[in-house]
């Protein structure tokens, strides 16, 4: 599942749209972006209530194509930016990180033959 298809089968208002619409292979839920540093894969989204411009650094560090912010979260304009610049997509959703994570799951699961 691209990008683009992850934000419409969630339903999520696209925040910075101006990135390569990558195949993703799964997500990762976190706030704690040292945790996202050690553990998340590269090709993941991230899913998180973070919403500052540290949130991209970590991102781009981790080759973490799109981040997800939760629960309506205001996005500054300098992440906007710093997303624009590293390519990041930007994703909103008014949903917690527990939907956002179950409904990302149910969708990989009944799509990929990949391990989660």
């Amino acid at each position: 599942m691209t990008i683009r298809e992850m934000a419409k089968e969630l339903g999520c208002e696209l925040v910075q749209d101006e990135f390569e619409d990558a195949e993703l292979s799964g997500g990762y839920t976190s706030d704690l972006l040292s945790d996202v540093m050690a553990h998340a894969r590269a090709g993941e989204a991230l899913i998180t209530i973070q919403a500052h411009k540290n949130t991209v650094a970590v991102a781009s560090l981790a080759n973490l194509p799109a981040i997800v912010a939760c629960n309506s979260r205001p996005i500054p304009p300098d992440m906007i930016e710093a997303a624009r610049e590293e390519g990041i997509a930007i994703l909103r959703t008014k949903e917690t990180q527990y939907q956002v994570s179950g409904h990302l799951f149910a969708l990989f699961a009944t799509s990929t033959d990949r391990a989660i």
